[in-house]
């Protein structure tokens, strides 16, 4: 693990990606960054993560209208995380109509957004481009339970909550005529899976759910779009095998009387050989398994994570 914290020392900027999955869907893709995903309908645009500042978001704005002049009506939230939602008000002056989120993800800001945003500014400056463009927190105008429909012109979009794993507010996007899936952080392709606010034991149950939906395509919340059946299929099992070999690595050093430090050897051992070259990698695996160690010893709920917090954290395992 680098002596430099977190992702402090990461300032290579990533070549983006914008391509056409299906005829109303679009991704915009930056190797292992935040991904964000474009349905583009019969009478407005959805945009899928918000990027982390308004500046950053227009970059995605520049990309939506040399393709369509169409209302950017609904930013759709997968979660809370900053570097997903901070870039919200960029697309104020674009028709923005609503801002959508699962209930849970709008007590999740309530409970821990501030704390979140001065933790995640700390841990990867790079993807915080003109920080001080941030005008505060994102807040939801639009909050569902479980499901909703939202009708794009003809186009139906379905915006649900499929069960926790990567947060307790996990949403995904779904454009059942075309079978596009905006996934948001539950799966993941060539990229480290943040579990530091997961529910590790709720995962793969909810992986089943994306699964059962039979996407032809699926926008994971980092790395490529899964453009083909067997791409999808290794994207889940991918996402699958990380969450479960980091979630039995601490229930077994727990069961072993291990404290974090040891936990975080033993998971080493499991995971590196076949997760140690990903995308930030290096970056999440102290905050997963520092997670993992909390859920294996009974903590059900993800602590809250603060700058200092982290920084006690990842001396303390360095």
């Amino acid at each position: 693990m680098s002596n430099q914290f977190a992702s402090v020392a990461d300032l290579e900027q990533k070549p983006v990606s914008f391509g056409q999955l299906s005829d109303h869907c679009w991704a915009f893709t930056a190797e292992g960054d935040p991904n964000t995903g474009i349905i583009i309908g019969d009478d407005s645009v959805m945009i899928i993560d918000a990027t982390a500042t308004p500046v950053m978001a227009q970059n995605v704005i520049k990309q939506v209208r040399e393709i369509t002049d169409k209302p950017i009506k609904y930013v759709v939230l997968t979660h809370y995380h900053a570097v997903r939602v901070l870039g919200a008000s960029g697309y104020r002056d674009e028709g923005l109509e609503q801002i959508i989120a699962s209930q849970d993800t709008h007590d999740l800001i309530v409970e821990r957004g501030q704390q979140d945003m001065d933790s995640e500014i700390g841990r990867f400056p790079r993807l915080f481009d003109a920080v001080d463009s941030i005008p505060g927190l994102t807040w939801p105008t639009l909050t569902f339970k479980g499901e909703m429909t939202l009708k794009m012109g003809e186009l139906e979009v379905k915006i649900m909550q499929l069960g926790r794993g990567h947060t307790k507010g996990d949403t995904v996007v779904w454009v059942p005529s075309e079978e596009v899936l905006f996934s948001g952080d539950l799966v993941e392709c060539e990229a480290a899976c943040y579990t530091g606010d997961g529910y590790l034991s709720d995962w793969p149950t909810t992986l089943d759910n994306v699964e059962a939906l039979n996407a032809a395509k699926i926008i994971p919340g980092r790395g490529p779009a899964l453009e083909t059946p067997e791409q999808v299929k290794a994207g889940l099992k991918y996402t699958r095998d990380f969450v479960t070999t980091l979630y039995k690595s601490a229930q077994e050093a727990v069961s072993k009387g291990m404290n974090l430090k040891e936990t975080m050897a033993l998971t080493r051992e499991a995971m590196d050989p076949d997760f140690g070259h990903v995308f930030i990698y290096e970056h999440c695996l102290p905050f997963d398994v520092s997670r993992a160690f909390d859920e294996a010893s009974g903590v059900r709920d993800p602590r809250i994570w603060t700058a200092d917090r982290d920084q006690e954290m990842w001396h303390g395992l360095k």
